[in-house]
């Protein structure tokens, strides 16, 4: 199958729900797999304002979701070059120069992660679990489109089956102090509304990421109908995760690792090695998401001047050359440091680059009908 090709007659799984699993697994690791990134942008804002600011945020993917998918189907543009030169035109490459920014900044922040949960939970160096995660990414997307599918399907019914106890042994162990914590809030901060949409903002361009899912639609009805699922199944085990957070606050926005400190007051033998490897299982979706996509935009552009894609073997040296290089970051910043600097600049790049002109030109050519053909944006 060619990189730019649609695949008609997908199964009911394939055109409603792996759209919605896909943008959950390029979102995770960057988003909420750590509770670092919800620690940073919803508990300034206190249990309520932290909901309302979720809640928010779902919406926002909803909408940009299926405006994006619908976009994409309407155009044939399966990969993000191919969507935003028919979106941008010449202006394309702004999208290319602020998603490599973003590749390297959430990749750091998954080496940095990945290090800091084999250091907690087995004693390793920081190093090696940032080598762990690289090679399985490496593995993953070397087979492609097929592979990657398969990964975001099981790996999305581990993450959350394992979310789902996650909320059930912190109702156990600490259930009063979650109740007590909303019980005794403030009202919400005057900060929930724009914690929402940064957000959101810098998360949103999973919507692109995962354009090569989206072969299975088979009409604009599915676009839009996949679009407004992706956000509630994306923000579902986030909110969970934030809940019971709120059974130490203020003190967990405090804390490097929400989900290690958890782990530690519910105590559930066992429990703590597992949900480490389900963090570990979520941040290799996300990179996974990361690479296929460059893979994908490489192989539109050679397939569009008539060359062969690249096969396991470049897919994997492609990946490896972007993943050295993350790694490199990773290990000079902190994980904190990261995420709270870096994440918001992303945030107003992309609603500049991408948010703002999906609303604009992209509502005004799917009212004409007008997108172009699809040779049209592959040349």
């Amino acid at each position: 199958m060619s990189a730019g090709e649609a695949v008609g007659g997908g199964s009911w799984f394939q055109r409603f729900l792996l759209p919605g699993f896909a943008l959950k697994a390029v979102i995770i690791g960057g988003g909420y797999a750590t509770g670092r990134e919800l620690a940073e942008y919803f508990v300034p804002a206190g249990p309520w304002g932290g909901l309302a600011g979720m809640l928010l945020a779902t919406l926002i993917w909803s909408i940009v979701a299926a405006m994006t998918f619908a976009l994409a189907r309407a155009m044939g543009a399966y990969d993000y070059r191919s969507f935003f030169k028919g979106l941008l035109g010449p202006a394309w490459v702004l999208f290319e120069g602020a998603y490599l920014i973003f590749v390297i900044l959430i990749l750091a922040v998954f080496g940095a992660a990945a290090g800091a949960i084999g250091a907690a939970t087995f004693g390793w160096p920081e190093v090696a679990g940032s080598i762990l995660l690289a090679a399985a990414i490496l593995v993953t997307t070397a087979f492609g489109t097929a592979a990657v599918e398969r990964l975001f399907q099981y790996a999305s019914m581990l993450i959350y089956a394992i979310y789902a106890m996650f909320i059930v042994f912190a109702l156990i162990r600490f259930g009063g102090l979650i109740e007590h914590g909303f019980a005794t809030a403030p009202p919400p901060s005057a900060g929930w509304m724009a914690g929402g949409i940064t957000y959101a903002s810098y998360n949103i361009v999973g919507a692109v990421v995962i354009l090569p899912v989206l072969r299975h639609l088979t009409s604009q009805r599915d676009a839009v109908i996949a679009g407004v699922i992706a956000g509630p199944l994306t923000m579902l085990p986030a909110i969970l995760f934030f809940v019971a957070m709120m059974a130490f606050y203020p003190a967990i926005g405090d804390e490097v690792l929400p989900s290690d400190f958890l782990l530690r007051q519910m105590a559930v033998p066992g429990f703590h090695l597992v949900f480490q490897l389900m963090i570990f299982t979520a941040l290799l979706e996300s990179g996974v998401g990361a690479i296929h996509a460059i893979n994908e935009r490489i192989a539109g552009a050679m397939e569009a001047r008539g060359r062969a894609a690249p096969g396991p073997a470049a897919r994997a040296l492609i990946g490896a050359a972007i993943l050295a290089g993350c790694m490199f970051v990773a290990s000079r910043v902190g994980l904190v440091e990261l995420i709270a600097s870096g994440y918001r600049f992303l945030a107003w790049l992309f609603l500049a680059v991408f948010v703002v002109p999906l609303l604009g030109i992209g509502t005004w050519r799917l009212i004409r009908g007008g997108a172009p053909a699809p040779q049209e944006v592959r040349s």
